[in-house]
């Protein structure tokens, strides 16, 4: 009997055959991603490991610091993760690098599509039908749906509530380096949304105290002791809410204080730690390239993730659970992940998060287990998240973050305690304008022939989208990358868009990666220090009036 293709690969991928063999799988390049996912056969048992974790800092090169830290301030996340920076403490299973994706050579399949092509591909809305689908079957997960969400301008009024009343909330924050920048492959956004209980009172919603409770719960992220508010109706919503004694017609301006408003009076708010039911959804985008040569997201989304807090959680538990993890470590125990059917992963941190991805027509399905796993990279174990999360805490201050992500309308302001733009010292601490080094259009912007960052040209940027936005070709080449992956449903090998080989990546770590020295080990604080971008702005205003 021949052997098909087929057969030959559920051979290969067979219990007895897999362990006599000598070559780890992330070294193979015969199985396709399918093969695993088909045969329940697990690929990457350390993919908790994200890509970037492999680049070669060559002692001297260090995009680990925005990541993993070390802090000394009695926040719940006691990861303290610091000394990771630049150093490969992997398993012996992480050592070899999975995501083989970043070393496959697309040159040519990419110029094989044509820009009017990708531009089409991008244009078509693949959120409406899944949502529609998800509400015709037997779903049993969360349907997290904002009617007319592939065209923003459409879905959020001015303050970024969604129109349609589902309660999901936009906000305007600084995306974070470099992955999520446009510029190395995708577009995104970021919407939160409260249980009933912090949008009501008495049982009646008002969406002054949603405002309100959203700008405490803001505080509470970003240790703050007030928040300019958009005007909030005290009379309106019934409720002292400045806590002057009085009942304004409007207030801008909003205290700190230990509990929520409303029917969530009774819930104290807990520093850097959401309240269970917080909600998230996060839109990975494509790239599109309007009439006018301007890049901005897409309506076609890559992904769809969603996470809810589905338990309380208090810093000793959180505490607890980090030293688990700690633990699991020290006994070079592999990440576990606790799957949920429809509901997704749980991350054992008190979050479930799911996501869904394209299939290879484009259609958004729900991503297998070992795709699922990869999430657990940035939302589980990391150092500089607070209470698993990035986006909330890099919201612009106050009054002005809410609203959908609108780059144009931000400058490059420090991290918390430092005085240089935030991207202008990525830029320099890492060489390059992406964790690889290898963003050809980034290098020529903005560093100077010898490799150092131009830092007069990054301080002149009118806005963050001038640093961090491709070129409309950059843009569609991306597009048409992600594409073949998404055609191959090659998840597993990673999901980055690269427009050439990876060439300052580890595809197997060996006696030859250099650690970073001390002098190259950085502190990092996610959180941003808006105050100077309102004194930037008074002093150009003032410069622009002599």
């Amino acid at each position: 009997m021949k052997m098909t293709p087929a057969l030959g690969l559920i051979a290969l991928l067979s219990p007895a055959l897999l362990a006599q063999q000598t070559t780890p799988l992330a070294l193979r390049d015969d199985i396709p991603a399918r093969a695993y996912l088909e045969q329940d056969v697990l690929y990457n048992g350390e993919s908790v490991i994200p890509p970037q974790c492999y680049t070669r800092t060559e002692g001297q090169h260090n995009p680990c610091y925005v990541c993993h830290q070390s802090y000394q301030d009695q926040r719940p996340n006691v990861m303290n993760d610091g000394d990771l920076q630049g150093n490969y403490e992997f398993s012996d299973l992480g050592f070899n690098n999975h995501w083989r994706n970043l070393f496959v050579d697309r040159r040519d399949a990419i110029a094989r599509v044509s820009n009017a092509e990708i531009d089409a591909y991008v244009q078509q809305d693949n959120y409406s039908p899944w949502i529609a689908r998800l509400k015709a079957s037997n779903w049993q997960g969360a349907i997290p749906e904002i009617r007319r969400l592939a065209y923003p301008e459409h879905a959020f009024d001015q303050q970024g509530f969604a129109r349609d009343g589902s309660h999901w909330v936009a906000f305007n924050y600084k995306p974070f380096p470099s992955t999520f920048w446009p510029t190395n492959g995708s577009a995104g956004d970021v919407m939160i949304r409260l249980p009933a209980a912090y949008r009501e009172h008495r049982g009646q919603y008002s969406r002054d105290l949603y405002l309100a409770n959203l700008s405490l719960l803001e505080m509470a992220m970003k240790q703050s002791d007030a928040l300019t508010v958009p005007a909030l109706s005290e009379r309106r919503a019934g409720l002292d809410m400045d806590g002057d004694g009085k009942l304004a017609d409007a207030i801008h301006r909003l205290p700190a204080r230990d509990h929520f408003l409303g029917d969530a009076s009774h819930i104290a708010i807990t520093g850097m730690i959401y309240p269970k039911d917080t909600e998230f959804l996060h839109t990975v985008r494509y790239l599109q390239v309007d009439a006018f040569g301007q890049v901005g997201p897409a309506p076609r989304m890559k992904e769809v993730r969603y996470m809810r807090k589905h338990i309380d959680t208090n810093p000793l538990q959180l505490r607890s659970a980090y030293y688990q993890e700690q633990k699991e470590k020290v006994f070079e125990q592999l990440p576990k992940s606790t799957f949920h059917g429809d509901r997704g992963l749980a991350n054992n941190f008190g979050w479930t998060l799911d996501a869904h991805i394209e299939d290879e027509q484009g259609v958004l399905r729900q991503q297998k287990p070992q795709e699922l796993a990869f999430c657990n990279g940035c939302h589980k174990t990391i150092g500089t998240t607070i209470d698993q999360v990035f986006s909330f805490a890099r919201k612009v201050d106050g009054s002005p973050g809410w609203g959908y992500l609108d780059l144009s309308q931000q400058q490059d302001v420090p991290a918390r305690g430092k005085t240089q733009g935030e991207y202008l010292t990525y830029l320099g601490r890492v060489g390059g304008g992406d964790e690889f080094r290898q963003n050809t259009e980034m290098l020529e912007r903005w560093f100077h022939p010898d490799g150092t960052v131009n830092a007069s040209k990054v301080a002149q940027a009118p806005h963050i989208g001038a640093l961090i936005l491709p070129s409309p070709q950059r843009a569609r080449d991306l597009n048409k990358a992600y594409r073949l992956i998404v055609q191959e449903q090659s998840y597993l090998f990673g999901r980055d868009a690269v427009l050439a080989p990876a060439r300052n990546v580890f595809r197997q770590v060996g006696a030859d990666a250099v650690p970073l020295p001390a002098e190259h080990h950085h502190r990092f604080d996610l959180r941003l220090d808006w105050f100077r971008a309102g004194l930037a702005s008074h002093q150009q205003r003032a410069e622009r009036a002599e």
